[in-house]
């Protein structure tokens, strides 16, 4: 039985440094959410020099574009979006500090080289597991861009959210290496 690392946001260099691809994760504490809109929105403010929404240094995005919540729950279904549409804004995003994303699918080369430079990596969630990853979800409130609807930004307190290192911050990818040399037991 493989060991699940838990770890607390805000992420520091130090907790990213010692993940490896294949690691089992479970994230507590703030993690956002951001989609393809709020993400172009965020670099227009990067490349204006303008104020971002929230400090994005050592936080993590989650890809995401929740269904809206059943009540008495915080938060509906909440599975990952395909990461490679968020690929053009990533490098800026990292520049910034932003230490981890969280989608499901491969990243692109040059986001990969730009997690090794800042020192950032990329979780998956799993797909199709919307319901279930819902659960780890606490509290929930839109921050900014409200008008985007599912794709606002917004702040999630999460317990054990459940996510595995695909790309570490030594540029290895899961996808392409597989785990049987980076399992840990």
């Amino acid at each position: 039985m493989s060991t699940i690392l838990p770890i607390k946001t805000p992420l520091m260099e130090s907790d990213v440094t010692n993940l490896r691809i294949g690691d089992k994760v479970a994230i507590s504490g703030i993690i956002y959410t951001a989609r393809d809109a709020a993400h172009k929105r965020l670099v227009d403010l990067i490349l204006r020099n303008a104020e971002l929404p929230f400090d994005i240094r050592n936080q993590i995005i989650y890809y995401v574009g929740p269904s809206p919540a059943r009540p008495g729950r915080p938060i509906g279904s909440c599975g990952p979006t395909t990461s490679q549409r968020m690929d053009v804004y990533t490098p800026q995003l990292l520049a910034r500090g932003l230490r981890a994303t969280i989608g499901k699918g491969n990243r692109s080369e040059t986001v990969i080289e730009a997690m090794k430079r800042y020192k950032a990596v990329y979780f998956a969630a799993t797909g199709g597991a919307a319901a279930l990853l819902a659960r780890a979800v606490k509290n929930a409130e839109v921050i900014a861009y409200e008008e985007l609807g599912a794709e606002a930004i917004m702040r999630l307190e999460v317990e054990s959210f459940p996510v595995v290192v695909v790309n570490d911050v030594y540029g290895n990818d899961l996808y392409r290496e597989g785990i049987t040399k980076y399992r840990r037991e």
